[in-house]
């Protein structure tokens, strides 16, 4: 039996190809933060108009969560994730030869749009393809390849930037991504019975289609549901704030405080990155392990918040100690993609695309609100001054947008409590009922 004609290792192929687009999917919205200095020249733009150019990748992306999560599991995830995969490539190419600001904006919309539905066909091809009891793993390694294409937005797009140019490296990104389309059409089928193979021991027999009547009850029930609104709320203000810094205003902070390069800037993000990774890998497998999830979000929850606080507390705080806290915060910020797991594992297997991709509307929502909030927060501290074409802002200015993220930190933390009391409730309720059940 060859690698192609043996299940388990072609789950492996066909997973990997559709995650190095979604990795495209991380650099792409991420790359702001290394490209602000440079969009701010080419375009002549304030921080809110900066904002605005980085969040359009985010509003078709979020828009179209609940559509991706449908036409998954209405067509498959391989013809969805093609087809966005090459939308996005198409975008980037716009993006990277755009003479003028509403070019670049109309580059950046496409780019979000075709990302849109890679996250929610991954972690379909992974309800598919392994076990009940790897899918948090699986969606914590998922989410730390992600984090992987957000740390090469930084150290390593900055010098790719400064080698060949801005336009440039978007145009390359352009053509790798048409590249992944290729192989998720050639190799990342929707089920191995969809690729003519045998089946995987313990792995579901779930359907690679649903129809559209039953994918309409699946939504009803869900958005019925409280427990749907208090993750998709947390992951508003988790997936906003957390894109907001490390995506464009991180960098853009610690050069105008610390008077750093931008190289040398976004080194303190790739730590944080690294990180990112760690962590989802970590608290899928120990989730996983243990059988357990509320308790690790809301850690994640309220390392989250704490992170900010810092910020907020002491504006410019030591480089080490920036280095330190990105790191660690971020590997302790890793039971968040368990809330996919959560939405995933109270629904009917049919519908894990749809589930997914309705919270995830509401933590793309958020990516999208937040950077012109902080970004017009920032505006009312501009010194008047610039550098390189770039808006230098005060650091009190930087200390009112970190308050800004705590505060959204502290009620992601609220949302998990709640979460966890409520599923605390329904596991007492269920266990009541079969102490009931088995006295009667």
């Amino acid at each position: 039996m060859n690698t192609l004609s043996d299940p388990y290792r072609r789950r492996w192929i066909g997973w990997g190809v559709l995650v190095s687009a979604f990795f495209l999917v991380s650099l792409h919205r991420s790359s702001t933060a290394v490209l602000s200095e440079q969009l701010m020249r080419s375009f002549d733009t304030t921080g809110t108009s900066l904002g605005l150019l980085h969040s359009s990748f985010f509003y078709l992306y979020a828009a179209f969560q609940v559509p991706a999560g449908l036409l998954a599991d209405r067509y498959g995830s391989r013809v969805i994730a093609a087809a966005g995969t090459i939308l996005m490539s198409v975008g980037a190419l716009v993006f990277g030869l755009s003479p003028t600001y509403v070019l670049a904006f109309v580059g950046r919309l496409l780019i979000g749009m075709g990302a849109s539905v890679l996250f929610v066909a991954a972690l379909r091809f992974c309800a598919n393809w392994f076990r009940p009891d790897e899918f948090a793993t699986m969606t914590g390694v998922t989410f730390s390849v992600g984090i992987l294409g957000g740390l090469a937005a930084t150290t390593p797009l900055a010098v790719a930037v400064t080698t060949v140019g801005w336009r440039s490296a978007m145009i390359g990104l352009g053509a790798v991504g048409l590249a992944a389309a290729v192989g998720i059409t050639l190799l990342s089928h929707d089920s191995p019975s969809a690729a003519d193979l045998p089946p995987i021991e313990n792995v579901p027999d779930r359907p690679d289609v649903t129809s559209a009547a039953t994918l309409k009850r699946y939504v009803t029930a869900a958005v019925r549901e409280p427990e749907t609104w208090l993750l998709g709320v947390m992951l508003f203000f988790m997936t906003g704030i957390g894109i907001t810094i490390f995506g464009l205003w991180g960098i853009p902070y610690l050069v105008q405080t610390h008077d750093i390069s931008v190289t040398e800037a976004s080194v303190y993000l790739l730590l944080g990155n690294v990180g990112g990774m760690v962590g989802p890998t970590l608290f899928g497998w120990l989730s996983d392990r243990s059988g357990k999830r509320f308790g690790l979000i809301v850690l994640s929850t309220f390392v989250f918040g704490l992170t900010w606080g810092v910020f907020a507390a002491f504006g410019t705080v030591p480089l080490i100690l920036v280095g330190a806290i990105f790191l660690f915060s971020r590997v302790l910020r890793g039971g968040i993609p368990l809330a996919y797991t959560v939405i995933k594992e109270r629904h009917p297997d049919g519908a894990s695309g749809t589930v997914i991709g309705l919270i995830n509307t509401m933590a793309w929502i958020g990516a999208a609100v937040f950077p012109v909030i902080l970004g017009a927060a920032l505006d009312a501290y501009w010194t008047g001054e610039t550098v390189n074409g770039a808006r230098v802002y005060t650091e009190f200015g930087y200390r009112i947008a970190f308050t800004i993220a705590t505060v959204s930190g502290l009620i992601a933390a609220t949302c998990a409590i709640l979460l966890s009391l409520r599923t605390q409730d329904e596991r007492s309720l269920e266990s009541n009922t079969d102490i009931d059940r088995s006295t009667g």
